[in-house]
């Protein structure tokens, strides 16, 4: 068995590049039933905001100290990355919002084995569509339209229900070596970080799997026992 952990966050342009690069290159690998995959929750911005009182790119000037210019040339960039993949990035529609609260809801989602379907529909929701996730009635439609248990939403967003989950997790991607996401920890042996191409992530898994494999014809014979370009980083 090959497990990957990918921490990442919601409002990571590369993050939702990555990841459609990594399952495409999952679903061409013959032995994708034998990978296991875990999705771990990251924040690039723990400070933004619940709404957003300007816009897109004044808001993201000013969190990374640039111009209004040069922010819409950062998003130029991750539209035309997000467009040889398929993916639609409307950042004039953007809201760049916390996504702490949507983590936690992932956490839930985990438990009912949905969390990659959440996590799917939580990125094009942000950055296709331009739905605010740090709303807690946006955050029970998206699950709804999944066919999930609206109360059991309700009841986590009333709470502090996953809160110490999402903590963890954001303080193990410091313990691993995590910098930037996307971030993936494979077999927790090797990381790979940022949204490598398709090809790229079909080769380690080729080279988990011949690892994997090989380790266990030894252990049954014996019988014994960052990719800087293209990911996000705070």
């Amino acid at each position: 068995m090959i497990n990957i952990e990918v921490w990442s966050d919601f409002a990571c342009p590369f993050c939702y590049i990555g990841k459609t690069r990594f399952e495409a290159a999952l679903n061409r690998f013959p032995h994708k039933d034998q990978v296991q995959v875990e999705y771990k929750a990251y924040q690039l911005n723990p400070n933004a905001p619940k709404e957003m009182k300007v816009s897109a790119v004044e808001a993201f000037a000013k969190g990374h100290r640039t111009t209004v210019e040069k922010a819409n040339q950062k998003f130029a960039m991750f539209v035309n990355a997000a467009k040889e993949v398929g993916l639609e990035y409307n950042y004039d529609i953007i809201q760049l919002t916390n996504s702490f609260d949507a983590h936690r809801v992932a956490k839930w989602a985990n438990t009912i084995g949905k969390e990659h379907e959440v996590t799917t529909r939580f990125m094009k929701a942000y950055f296709t569509e331009g739905y605010n996730i740090a709303d807690h009635q946006t955050l029970i439609s998206l699950t709804s339209e999944l066919g999930l248990d609206t109360k059991a939403v309700e009841q986590v967003l009333s709470t502090d229900a996953f809160k110490d989950e999402v903590q963890a997790q954001i303080t193990e991607a410091r313990q691993v070596g995590v910098q930037g996401v996307p971030f993936f920890v494979l077999n927790r042996k090797y990381g790979v970080s940022g949204a490598q191409q398709e090809d790229y992530f079909y080769q380690v898994l080729e080279q988990l799997w011949e690892e994997t494999n090989t380790l266990d014809k030894i252990e049954g014979a014996s019988d014994t026992h960052s990719c800087d370009d293209e990911s996000c980083s705070i």
